[in-house]
């Protein structure tokens, strides 16, 4: 008899200290992927939801350690305590048992671990609102959970498998599989996609985070993010142009610079700094005609170039700047 009580008090209380437990942790069903490119070693973490801000909630990197993405009901402090216990050498297998083991309310978590190695771990809670399930391969996991149907995972994975490119060509391309075959059953609001270098790590957080983009609320978040890795593509060809200009590389710095217009053409700030960089470099007349193109479009791009030699940013003759103010 005894027993009995106690396993009707179990059944009653448990889910009630669950949902005390879960009280001020945020309703993030979705669908994510923590992955690992095995070429450049690179590790990242995508996803995407009906919740605005799904980034700031659910995906977490260190590099040099690993990534982490927590949804469901969220607990944030799976990333920064599951990156703890994998910067230690533990691996996400055990890093993310051992956080299960101290959480009360694991049955209604979904969280993927992924380490530099390319190890992973994944945990799809018994509560997950379905359709949700999980799937892990070779450098990479992906979850869902409230999804259309239960399709959406193995979409994601048969996604990241089968495409080719850069780290972020096939996680996007894993996330837009999702929403293809349903995806979230709510429908679309924000996606987010952190990517960290996994070795040769400096220390520096402006160097070792490779990418960082986030789209907050939008009614095609995942397009848009797309969009966004583009956007960031090409300014990665200008920034690697502006170096090659400064040792010295003046066709690899053209080349590049080309690169990023043909990506981000509507772009007139590229050009400019483009036209900018053969001036410093001696190129007069090209930078001249580009310059005339830029300044019918907008003369604040002319009134600024006065400015930047003032600054010793341009290095022209007066009778050169008194030319280009003419245009």
């Amino acid at each position: 008899m005894k027993q009995f009580i106690l396993s009707l008090f179990l059944i009653i209380s448990l889910p009630l200290m669950a949902q005390l437990h879960i009280n001020n942790e945020p309703m993030v069903n979705t669908y994510s992927i923590v992955a690992r490119d095995s070429v450049t070693g690179d590790i990242g973490v995508a996803v995407q939801s009906h919740w605005f801000n799904v980034g700031g909630l659910v995906i977490y990197a260190k590099p040099g350690v690993g990534v982490v993405a927590t949804q469901s009901l969220v607990k944030q402090s799976y990333g920064p305590q599951g990156l703890d216990l994998m910067s230690m050498d533990i691996s996400p297998e055990k890093a993310l048992a051992q956080l299960i083991k101290e959480d009360p309310a694991a049955m209604y978590r979904q969280v993927a671990f992924l380490d530099e190695q390319g190890r992973t771990a994944s945990h799809t809670g018994s509560l997950c609102i379905g359709e949700a399930g999980h799937k892990q391969g070779p450098n990479y996991a992906v979850q869902a959970n409230m999804m259309l149907n239960n399709t959406v995972w193995e979409a994601m994975a048969n996604a990241f498998e089968n495409t080719t490119g850069t780290l972020a060509d096939r996680i996007i391309a894993s996330l837009k599989a999702a929403q293809n075959v349903g995806g979230d059953i709510r429908g679309k609001q924000s996606a987010a996609i952190l990517i960290v270098k996994g070795t040769n790590v400096t220390g520096n957080s402006w160097e070792d985070t490779l990418m960082d983009l986030r789209v907050e609320d939008h009614p095609d978040p995942v397009n848009e993010l797309e969009r966004l890795i583009q956007i960031h593509k090409a300014y990665d060809f200008m920034n690697k142009g502006d170096l090659a200009m400064e040792e010295g590389d003046t066709p690899k710095a053209e080349s590049l610079y080309l690169a990023a217009q043909q990506m981000f053409p509507e772009n007139l700030e590229m050009q400019y700094w483009y036209a900018i960089n053969l001036l410093n470099n001696g190129d007069f007349e090209k930078a001249k005609t580009m310059l005339v193109s830029i300044f019918k479009k907008d003369k604040n791009w002319q009134t600024l170039l006065p400015r930047l030699k003032k600054s010793d940013l341009l290095a022209i003759s007066d009778e050169q700047m008194e030319t280009l103010m003419k245009l």
